[in-house]
């Protein structure tokens, strides 16, 4: 993690303690928020011993509503309305989001305020226990194999090399839907390996699954940190743990996203990679759910442009795509 300000004094005298911080309520939730608080008081050893946060779990739309797809109740952003209204609100101070479930577009006096180092950001691929990993583990899984995923995203990238496949609707937190692919609700499921890895289950991955096979979804394992706009105390508190690799990374994903305004119902894929000397590369990806079309771009430049190369690709794949792909 780095470090951009080690010297910086943290402003906490000039406003109420303790801080209040916001996170959903599921296990990976909790751990992503306990893990940036123990980085905020690395930053600033004075805030170890002062007590200054209180963590506040919040409920949200797309945790408690489990029996349909996000994209059927209104979308991806339903795992943060709650949060926002809290932090808008004031009744919590800044909030922590795994950054592949926050709107492009956020609502009206909230900010993105940091973003923590990367994990992997690779899907996984888990056989149910009857089943053996082969060498291609996508080619290896049996005709007919059923899948337990919600995504449309990772939905549209299997059917499109395996149209045989099965797709089952399933939702849940991580340790929720490995239960199910063991009580045999399905034959294989696909999940973050930044999630599995965090909550000490990346063990349980068959098959870590190349972007080049399966593209991840944009932001996927990197966790951010939102604010109040006016807060500036706060924002500047932030800025000592932003990770700028992540940063970049991030805003050309997430300008990707916006360019392509894409819906739940819209298969969009997002990766960034950074070279080392100054450059980034970012694939997109656009499909249709049923995996009867889909597109794969990759745009390079300065990693400083990164904005504008997400902007530039997500134009470049909307124009390539047949209308149907965004009604």
């Amino acid at each position: 993690m780095s470090s951009a300000h080690p010297s910086r004094a943290v402003p906490t005298h000039s406003r109420a303690l303790p801080l209040r911080v916001g996170t959903r309520g599921s296990p990976l939730a909790l751990w992503q928020t306990r893990y940036f608080l123990a980085r905020l008081t690395t930053f600033c050893p004075v805030l170890r011993s002062m007590g200054v946060f209180e963590e506040h779990a919040i409920r949200t739309t797309g945790d408690i509503v489990q029996d349909r797809r996000l994209a059927d109740i209104g979308g991806k952003g339903l795992f943060a309305k709650e949060i926002h209204e809290a932090l808008t609100d004031g009744r919590i101070d800044f909030a922590v989001h795994s950054l592949k479930d926050l709107e492009t577009e956020l609502p009206a006096g909230i900010v993105l305020a940091g973003t923590l180092t990367r994990e992997d950001a690779r899907d996984a691929l888990i056989l149910a226990p009857h089943l053996a990993a082969g060498e291609d583990p996508i080619a290896a899984l049996p005709q007919g194999a059923s899948i337990g995923t919600s995504s449309v995203r990772r939905q549209a990238q299997l059917l499109h090399s395996r149209p045989d496949l099965r797709i089952t609707a399933m939702r849940g937190n991580v340790q929720t839907r490995l239960d199910k692919l063991r009580a045999g609700d399905c034959d294989a499921t696909l999940l973050a390996i930044a999630g599995m890895n965090r909550l000490g289950l990346g063990h349980q991955a068959t098959a870590i699954l190349s972007p080049a096979i399966m593209l991840p979804a944009a932001c996927q394992g990197i966790v951010g940190i939102t604010v109040r706009e006016d807060d500036t105390a706060l924002r500047e508190m932030l800025t000592g743990i932003e990770d700028p690799d992540a940063n970049s990374v991030s805003t050309a994903e997430r300008a990707l996203l916006a360019e392509l305004d894409g819906s739940c119902r819209t298969p969009i894929g997002g990766h960034a990679e950074l070279d080392g000397q100054g450059g980034l590369t970012l694939t997109g990806l656009v499909a249709r759910a049923d995996g009867s079309f889909l597109l794969r771009q990759t745009l390079s430049g300065a990693r400083a442009d990164a904005a504008r190369i997400g902007r530039d690709l997500g134009a470049s794949l909307r124009a390539a795509c047949p209308r149907d792909v965004f009604a």
